[in-house]
């Protein structure tokens, strides 16, 4: 191990940091969530609150994140220490978060790459969903096979990170987010021409007021956590590769507009083809791995936009699985003094293990449940539904109550160089309405809103 202190890393552009940071934001959570929590919560009235959501909360929570990275140069332990030090542990939370999520997404990221092979190979030719729910099934639960393709994303995830910020991070995200957003629109105008497609865009992009209320509204607030990976430190990660003149304002904007834009747009790929060939939009998780083989394995060329669909999720996957791993390796090299080398190959070895047991959990270790979940789901849930939402909410405490509201907005407008125009409303946001959003978002996700509700 290299304990001299290597330079930090910076974002050679703002193209290049923009392009990365919405990389992080667009992953399975675009691809793979949003369309069946789409499905399962009214189609156009979880859209529409969504969004509003979005541009309300996530932007509010990445300009925070943002100026607290850049603030201090450093990665969520370090920059809560600098900026009050009694309050490191809040880093803490966000580079567990890291650990912990990265172990099981690296997993299905190895689900992803072997659909991949499939579809290179062109085993899809199979219409029935229930044979391939019996084949996925049977590929999750052996012990051995999921296991080397979560190894083989893992590897894919730190030669991209080994290579640094600009080197690594930056020039991979300028490869793949314009890949990724090449290979949607292909996959989307392919599937609005299927016969009977506009059901699905109807279903998707037209709202039924009746169908938003209090379920609908904290669905799609978690939805907005999960995709923008909010709450774990990401962003404050990035923040701290950027330089002073960087316009943070404009990117706490572009960002969570990039991910809508990719999540809108993976709905048109994924709903309409669901209705055109009468599969349940509603299918849950397995409508990546099971419903939508079949749509493929019926539809004209289906074989060649297998192919397409599986590098795009594969894409959209890697993009954000290296923002998580660039947490805990910045962790690592700035508080550590590790060089990046050894701190990227050594954790990504340990999350590798600790990915292991939500793996063998499908299949092997089944009988091993708590709480009704299985190992990767209770992992998931640990990560998803109490660190991050935890890890947001105490960010705006802290830059609410405690750092100083003034102190963020100086560095947001570069000292007074940048116009500002919605300081007012982000302050009473990121004060007040963030917090007690967040909140409910927690207590719903965990069970205390229920609870509650039930004690009245």
């Amino acid at each position: 191990m290299e304990n001299k202190k290597e330079k930090r890393g910076q974002f050679s552009s703002k193209l290049g940091f923009v392009l990365a940071a919405s990389g992080s934001a667009v992953g399975l959570g675009n691809l793979w969530r949003f369309p069946f929590t789409a499905g399962a919560n009214g189609g156009g009235a979880f859209v529409l609150v969504y969004f509003v959501i979005l541009f309300i909360i996530g932007f509010t929570l990445m300009l925070g994140e943002l100026s607290m990275g850049r603030a201090t140069m450093l990665s969520p332990i370090g920059a809560y220490r600098k900026l009050k030090s009694k309050y490191a542990w809040i880093g803490v939370l966000g580079v567990a978060a890291g650990f912990l999520i990265l172990s099981f997404y690296s997993v299905i990221g190895g689900w992803v790459i072997r659909y991949l092979v499939k579809a290179v190979s062109g085993d899809f030719n199979v219409t029935d969903g229930a044979v391939l729910g019996e084949l996925f099934t049977d590929f999750i639960q052996n012990p051995l096979e999921p296991l080397v393709y979560h190894g083989i994303f893992m590897a894919l995830t730190v030669l991209i990170v080994i290579g640094g910020v600009a080197k690594g991070i930056e020039r991979y995200s300028k490869i793949m987010m314009p890949s990724l957003f090449v290979m949607l629109i292909l996959l989307m105008i392919r599937s609005l021409t299927l016969p009977g497609a506009m059901e699905g865009v109807k279903f998707l992009l037209i709202p039924d007021f009746s169908k938003i209320n209090a379920e609908v509204i904290l669905a799609a607030m978690g939805q907005v956590f999960f995709s923008l990976s909010l709450g774990m430190g990401t962003m404050i990660t990035y923040g701290s590769y950027l330089d002073k003149e960087q316009n943070l304002i404009s990117s706490a904007m572009e960002i969570p507009l990039i991910d809508t834009i990719v999540a809108l747009v993976a709905g048109l790929v994924i709903l309409p083809a669901v209705f055109s060939f009468g599969f349940n939009p509603e299918g849950g998780p397995g409508l990546l791995f099971i419903t939508l083989p079949a749509v493929f394995s019926q539809m004209p060329l289906g074989s060649i936009f297998a192919v397409i669909f599986f590098v795009l999720v594969l894409f959209a996957a890697l993009t954000s699985s290296i923002s998580i791993l660039e947490v805990v390796v910045s962790y690592a090299v700035d508080e550590r003094g590790w060089s990046r080398k050894f701190s990227t190959v050594t954790l990504a070895a340990v999350i590798f293990v600790m990915g292991i047991p939500s793996s063998l959990g499908q299949g092997l270790w089944s009988h091993v449940r708590f709480f009704g979940r299985d190992i990767l789901d209770n992992v998931d849930f640990l990560a998803s539904n109490v660190f991050l939402p935890l890890g947001g909410l105490l960010m705006c405490l802290f830059i609410g109550w405690v750092w100083g509201v003034d102190k963020a907005i100086d560095e947001v407008t570069n000292h007074g160089k940048l116009s500002f125009p919605l300081k007012g409303f982000w302050t009473v946001m990121i004060k007040y309405v963030a917090p007690v959003g967040i909140l409910f978002v927690f207590a719903q996700a965990t069970g205390l809103l229920e609870l509650i509700l039930g004690a009245k």
